[in-house]
């Protein structure tokens, strides 16, 4: 009788362990477990600049007593997709310097509303953005002068376009925003296109097959068929043919790539190349205009991002 009690205490008692320790288990986990850091929440989210879903920004505000500088970002997608959530504010606000990330109309919803070209609609969103924020200037203790934009890819080439563009303000506009400047203080930006003309791009790189949509057409085959007819748009449109002696200081920044950036051969990745930032530096050089190229052949270590380059010219 002795002997089964004990028996039964033992099964008892390392049962009671087991489930003792199975409960305080999850515990331990819970406070080893590391939390995941919050999403830098904006200063003011979505606000409009415009009528449509799609035009509004996000602003993020530097701690400041005098106007800060600005970072003005425009994502990248094929102005096909993406969103303005996700960019890495927090070191231009570290460095003192007020960050916009917008949103645009992407190309599809430009046929839709039956705009043309359709790239118009995504670039002149942005453009109208701009004089948005500079409109705020007051409101929101930022300096309108030194606005730097920045994205990647088609963000990238929407900020090409507004860095080259000429003044788009209408000073005698009876709508306060339309009378803002479109112009930049400079523009940094990551493996952008460079140029909408299916010419040069298939003389820089024969396998280049990117960009109809902006035109809304099928192919880049097809663009360069109806080339002459629509000459009108790539010279208003292709950030290359805009360049002038009067451009702000540029950045051009390309990720590496299996096949080195040489002009005339096939790239693993043509949309990216940096071959489409060898050509508009040799541009801009020819013009005057202030270039940092960086690239796999082309390192930087005084200016190794966009970013550095960024806080660097805007806090000049």
């Amino acid at each position: 009788m002795l002997r089964r009690l004990l028996f039964t205490a033992l099964v008892f008692g390392a049962a009671c362990l087991q489930t003792s320790a199975q409960e305080k288990k999850p515990e331990v986990k819970k406070e080893e477990k590391k939390q995941a850091a919050p999403a830098l929440a904006p200063t003011k989210a979505n606000v409009p600049y415009g009528t449509h879903e799609r035009q509004v920004l996000d602003f993020y505000q530097a701690k400041s007593d005098s106007p800060t500088p600005v970072v003005f970002y425009i994502h990248g997608g094929g102005w096909q997709g993406g969103d303005k959530k996700g960019f890495g504010a927090k070191p231009f606000l570290d460095a003192g310097i007020s960050v916009v990330a917008i949103n645009y109309r992407y190309v599809k919803q430009a046929v839709e509303l039956k705009v043309e070209p359709p790239v118009k609609a995504p670039l002149e969103d942005a453009a109208r953005a701009l004089q948005f924020v500079r409109s705020k200037a007051a409101e929101w203790n930022i300096d309108k002068k030194r606005i730097g934009a920045t994205g990647g890819s088609a963000g990238g080439c929407s900020s090409l376009w507004l860095a080259f563009h000429e003044e788009m303000a209408q000073p005698d506009s009876a709508d306060p925003i339309a009378r803002e400047s479109t112009r930049l203080y400079c523009a940094a930006v990551n493996g952008a296109q460079t140029s909408l003309d299916p010419k040069e791009l298939k003389e820089w790189m024969p396998n280049y097959s990117y960009g109809a949509h902006a035109f809304g057409m099928p192919s880049l085959a097809v663009v360069m068929e109806n080339r002459e007819k629509i000459m009108k748009w790539i010279n208003e449109y292709s950030p290359y043919a805009l360049v002038s002696k009067n451009d702000p200081p540029i950045g051009l920044y390309f990720n590496k790539q299996d096949t080195p950036p040489v002009v005339g051969t096939n790239q693993k990745d043509p949309t990216h190349s940096a071959i489409l930032g060898v050509k508009l530096a040799e541009k801009l050089k020819a013009e005057g205009v202030e270039v940092v190229l960086v690239h796999q052949d082309m390192p930087n270590t005084k200016l190794p991002s966009s970013a550095a380059f960024l806080i660097e010219y805007l806090k000049k």
